[in-house]
Order: C-alpha cells, then sequence, then structure tokens
C-alpha cells in the first residue's frame, strides 16, 4: 500500500530565530518513498540536515522575523501489515543487557522513575515477566487516563499525568516509561504518524502520535499506550528518553504557533485518498 504522509507549520517569529525541527521520518524509512519529499519553507531559507545521538534527522535552519511555514510532503510504500509482535518474547537481566540500552533504564526530564518505583513493583512484580508484563502495564496506564487533547500540557510529567488522570498521547507514553524502567525494562520514547489505517476515522484533527518501544527479546518491539492495540502504517519519526528530546520545533527564541495541520492517509497510485478502513 501507499501512505501520504505529512505537515503545514507556520510560527510567528519577533525576529530572526535559529530552529531546529525534528520532522522527517527515521532513515529507514527513506528507501520507501515513492517520490522524493516535498520540502518547503515560506520564507525560502537553506536548510542543513544532521544526525543527533539518537540517529533522528535534525534539520537546522534560521526563520526571518514575521511569519515562518515549514512544509513536507511524502508518499511512501509500507506493507499494510500490523505491527510485528512475539507474545513469547523475554526480558533480559540487566546484565545480558547490551550496554547501548541501558541507558533507556533510566530516569529522564518527563519520566520519573523514582517517584513511580514502589508503585510499578506492587501492580507488576509479581506478574509474569517478557512480553506479558510489559502489556500488563501497558493496559494499566491506558486504562488509568482519560485522553483529553484540551488539556494538553508542555509541563506534565510521568508523575502528574498518574495523579491528574488525564493525558495526551506523549502523558501516555512517559507514564508507561515510568514503569516499564522501574521494572528495570528498557523502553524508549518514539514520535511519528499513525493514521486511521484499519481502524474507523477520528473525529480529531490529525496529529503527529506518541507511542514507545521496549527492548524484549534482544529486539525493540512497538507498544502504544494511548491507543493499546496494534496499528497499520505506523511511521517512526524520532526516538528519544522522552518528548523533551524529540521536539518537533526547538526555537532558540520565542515563537507561537499559528497554523498546524498533519495529515496521513493510504492513497492509490494517482494519489487520491482511499478509505483507511479498507485496509483492516
Amino acid at each position: 500500500m501507499r501512505i501520504r504522509i505529512g505537515y503545514e507549520m507556520t510560527i510567528e517569529v519577533p525576529q530572526a530565530t535559529p530552529l531546529i525541527a525534528l520532522t522527517t521520518p527515521e532513515p529507514a524509512r527513506h528507501r520507501d518513498y515513492v517520490f522524493p519529499e516535498d520540502l518547503r519553507t515560506t520564507p525560502h531559507v537553506p536548510v542543513q540536515n544532521y544526525v543527533d545521538r539518537f540517529g533522528n534527522i535534525c534539520r537546522r535552519m534560521v526563520a526571518p522575523a514575521g511569519s515562518f511555514t515549514l512544509y513536507s510532503d511524502i508518499t511512501l510504500s509500507d506493507p499494510g501489515r500490523l505491527d510485528e509482535a512475539d507474545f513469547s518474547a523475554p526480558e533480559w537481566p540487566v546484565e545480558a543487557l547490551p550496554s547501548e540500552v541501558l541507558g533507556f533504564l533510566t530516569a529522564s526530564r518527563y519520566v520519573e522513575t523514582d517517584l513511580v518505583s514502589d508503585e510499578a513493583w506492587a501492580l507488576f512484580g509479581q506478574v509474569a515477566p517478557g512480553w506479558n508484563r510489559v502489556q500488563h502495564v501497558i493496559d494499566h496506564v491506558n486504562g488509568s487516563m482519560v485522553f483529553d487533547y484540551k488539556l494538553a500540557s508542555q509541563y506534565r510529567t510521568a508523575a502528574s499525568a498518574r495523579s491528574d488522570g488525564v493525558a495526551v498521547c506523549r502523558d501516555f507514553a512517559h507514564l508507561a516509561l515510568a514503569y516499564l524502567r522501574a521494572l528495570n525494562i528498557p523502553a524508549r520514547y518514539v514520535n511519528g504518524y499513525v493514521g486511521d489505517i484499519g481502524v474507523p476515522k477520528s473525529a480529531s484533527p490529525m496529529d503527529f502520535a506518541a507511542w514507545i518501544e521496549v527492548f524484549l527479546g534482544g529486539k525493540w518491539w512497538t507498544f502504544d499506550p494511548r491507543n493499546n492495540q496494534r496499528r497499520i502504517g505506523r511511521v517512526v519519526v524520532a526516538r528519544g528518553m522522552d518528548a523533551a528530546d524529540v521536539p518537533l520545533i526547538n526555537s532558540f527564541g520565542p515563537h507561537a504557533l499559528t497554523g498546524f495541520r498533519v495529515w496521513c492517509h493510504p492513497v492509490d497510485e494517482a494519489g487520491n485518498e482511499l478509505d483507511g478502513m479498507l485496509f483492516g
């Protein structure tokens, strides 16, 4: 199948302002591009790419004073399968973990493992380790908070999301990460596209989504605390310890977001949008 993804973001800046954007798919998906990415800035400015310590593609540019728009449109091929799963995948003891994943056991800006550690072991310590225990964590997080896009907050952490009882997708991800890392299970934050493919179309506007990846049996696996279901056509943009590592736009000066839209839907060879339910 083919999926069209993209975004248009407009900001207002009072003066020329350096920006770093993490908005392009991970390098592994570039081979799936049907056409080259249509990347534009208005006004036009030079854009340079570099790769950060997590392997994410970062784009740096300087927005001139006034209104500035960043636009990207990509059509890529996708196998059209649900997220991979291995229900027998085991947890590995800390001493057996590869050195490069050990960092994903520690606390971070939005993931206070120390504040939820006792609760994590009380809730999940007696659950059989492995995929089953991770799924128990996801089920608990998914059922413990109510999604409310209007109450999104850049200051909400894993612990405060738990106490608030309301969340957006990043908060569901942060709380799941906190519990899992407290249980000595490596887990990392993921940002990207999840369209309404194989599921009923949502009434809410499309947005970038957050989920997590968990290290089990020597491999990273996708889990989605917000939706708590395997999905078709997921496209990773960036990974990190938490949302602080993967902001869509990091501005080195004040900016105001004045326009924002995101799209992710299946298309035919002529580029016409298809009904996502056809791929269920």
